[in-house]
């Protein structure tokens, strides 16, 4: 039985992968060669962004749909993988009211992110049901209600939750190479999503439906099939930000994180993966650069006065820039395959 061959376009997927993969390698290189311990803390966040980020594209980018929901998601499963993670005996301290025995049992780190997984993927299966039925404004609607809901659970829910309190004794297991791995692979997963013939559907969908429709495409299936792939990819990034952190609370699950995650976006390119990381990784670097500048540093020999506030108003002005001068974002609709290849032959 002979096994199915790759497409031109899923070719090209693969070597845009790799050279995307590569770009990661390489930032984390720098670190390890040049950097101080200190950083280490911010490129692991920078990376659980690029994660959710991905995801994000896996559905906004192909689709062409705005949704706000994906930092409830990637809550669920970090707080599903720390409660299930944590050791019994730290939770009759941190959760002394926990119901229905969740303080009571710890399971494994495989079996914790597993379930994670597992809940935060059906979860995205209910909702989507729903959503890929959904048009336009409703859509982007509905997912800030899934967002509001499930923020406000995790708030008043302090029993399991611990609202804006933080739920501590996580054990730390993963750390920068691990989740570097889990970022190249999401990279991968992503970009051959987009070259899949689901991703080629969805995306001529969201050019032109009733064509799209006409031509024999099931939207809603289509629709579905990225909304909860997408959910996955948020899962793995709140699993990786809870198993690293040893602690976690509601806080930053709601709209900074969401801003912050779709500037990443549209700086980028909503079309593009490779958008997606360029994004992620200047708007990361960019806003430490404004973080120090904010604290009132001495520069060539001036000291410069605290400017508290400016990191939120450089983001909101990237958007808008971005929105105003480049409406596709900085890579359109192109991979770094395409600048690659149309370079070596002279295009």
């Amino acid at each position: 039985m002979s096994r199915p061959r790759l497409n031109s376009a899923q070719r090209r997927g693969l070597l845009g992968s790799a050279l995307l993969g590569l770009v990661v390698i390489a930032v984390v290189g720098a670190y390890y060669l040049w950097g101080e311990a200190w950083q280490a803390r911010i490129l692991y966040a920078t990376f659980v962004n690029l994660l959710v980020v991905v995801g994000l594209q896996v559905f906004m980018g192909n689709a062409n749909i705005t949704s706000f929901a994906h930092a409830a998601f990637m809550g669920i499963a970090a707080y599903t993988a720390a409660i299930c993670v944590t050791p019994a005996a730290m939770k009759a301290v941190s959760l002394p009211d926990a119901p229905w025995g969740l303080n009571a049992f710890e399971l494994s780190p495989l079996a914790s992110a597993a379930l994670a997984v597992l809940i935060t993927g059906v979860l995205g299966l209910l909702t989507g049901l729903f959503m890929a039925r959904l048009n336009g404004v409703g859509m982007t609607i509905f997912s800030i209600a899934i967002l509001v809901i499930v923020h406000s659970i995790f708030l008043h829910r302090t029993d399991i939750f611990k609202g804006n309190q933080a739920l501590f004794g996580i054990p730390k297991i993963l750390d920068l190479p691990q989740l570097t791995l889990m970022v190249v692979a999401a990279i991968f997963l992503a970009r051959l999503f987009r070259e899949s013939r689901t991703g080629l559907m969805l995306r001529a969908a969201a050019d032109d439906e009733v064509g799209a429709r006409a031509m024999g495409v099931d939207v809603f299936r289509v629709r579905l099939v990225a909304w909860v792939a997408s959910t996955l990819f948020f899962a793995a990034a709140g699993i990786a930000y809870a198993f690293h952190l040893g602690t976690i609370s509601a806080r930053p699950f709601y709209f900074n994180f969401v801003f912050l995650t779709v500037a990443m976006l549209i700086l980028g390119g909503l079309r593009s993966v490779s958008g997606a990381v360029f994004g992620t990784l200047l708007i990361s670097i960019g806003l430490e650069a404004v973080r120090w500048l904010e604290t009132g540093p001495v520069l060539a020999g001036v000291k410069l006065p605290e400017l508290l506030g400016l990191s939120g108003l450089a983001l909101g002005g990237v958007i808008v820039a971005v929105m105003a001068f480049l409406p596709n974002g900085l890579m359109g609709n192109r991979e770094i395959d395409d600048l690659v290849l149309r370079r070596r032959n002279g295009g």
